[in-house]
């Protein structure tokens, strides 16, 4: 890790701790499936827009497509559904919570596939950041125990952490690198829209759009700042230092999210959730200080 990470991966924990609420504003009218498809189409057009302008390369062979799938299924479709399904029943700040916890996926991704090492450091860190996050959600866990929308809205939340690690440590194939990014992320987010309409279609039928300046602004805000800018800088830093050392932009996202969440959703800090937050910041600050 190197100062310059540090300020792209400072950027997007701003923006992505900002866009659990957003997020909220894509549920009601518009059914939950159909937003994402709107996002991720929207972000796919900016990135050929950008990749044109730019004059970066968007031909590629089958096999360079079959990555671009791949990612557009783990990231744009996978991932982002299961949140939005999960942000029905859950609150948006520990959502970004259980998403701090990326960086235990990512490793364990990396070693089995690229033979990146785990330390003992990083596994006490990792402990200690489950820990914290339990906490986080006992106050939710007991409020709703029993609740089939609570326990949908965690399982939403573990698949959307475990499509995302899985698109993370995508990027660190070393072949990556000869695609530019821009073009790779266009394709993705082409190809994992598709997919969003697909499976919009599927369970809701035709389109369904909200003509709101709020729901359309979210739109707005998620496709740029949240998908094209944030994934562009994320993306980019993983391809430089590895999934597992880019995932500290995580411990940073749940505390923009809980601020939040706190005032504008009333999230109810109790003494359990203040430890877990404790036990959550230096469990991550401990396992990403663990050498590689």
């Amino acid at each position: 890790m190197e100062p310059r990470h540090l300020l792209p991966l400072g950027i997007v924990a701003i923006v992505w701790g900002t866009t659990w609420y957003v997020i909220k504003t894509q549920i009601g009218v518009v059914p939950v499936e159909w937003s994402v498809a709107y996002r991720f189409l929207t972000a796919g057009a900016i990135m050929f827009g950008a990749a044109i302008l730019m004059k970066r390369r968007l031909r590629y062979d089958w096999r360079a497509h079959l990555f671009f799938l791949g990612v557009g299924l783990f990231q744009f479709a996978g991932n982002f559904s299961f949140v939005y399904q999960a942000s029905r029943y859950v609150t948006s700040g520990l959502i970004a919570v259980a998403f701090a916890l990326l960086i235990v996926p990512n490793a364990i991704l990396a070693r089995l596939i690229f033979g990146h090492r785990v330390t003992a450091r990083f596994v006490l860190g990792a402990v200690l950041g489950i820990c914290g996050v339990a906490l986080l959600f006992r106050q939710e866990l007991l409020a709703l125990e029993g609740s089939p929308g609570l326990v949908f809205g965690l399982g939403a939340t573990i698949l959307a952490v475990l499509c995302a690690s899985a698109a993370n440590v995508m990027q660190a194939a070393p072949f990556v690198r000869s695609y530019s990014m821009i073009g790779m992320l266009a394709w993705a987010m082409l190809y994992g829209a598709g997919i969003d309409v697909a499976i919009a279609w599927a369970l809701r039928g035709p389109p369904v759009i909200e003509s709101t300046p709020l729901y359309l602004g979210g739109v707005a805000y998620l496709a740029i700042f949240a998908s094209a800018i944030a994934f562009l800088l994320y993306f980019n830093v993983i391809r430089q230092i590895g999934p597992a050392k880019a995932a500290y932009s995580g411990v940073v996202v749940p505390f923009v999210a809980m601020a939040i969440s706190t005032l504008l959703e009333g999230y109810v800090w109790t003494s359990a959730a203040v430890l877990g937050g404790i036990l959550t910041l230096g469990g991550l600050v401990v396992a990403i200080s663990a050498r590689s």
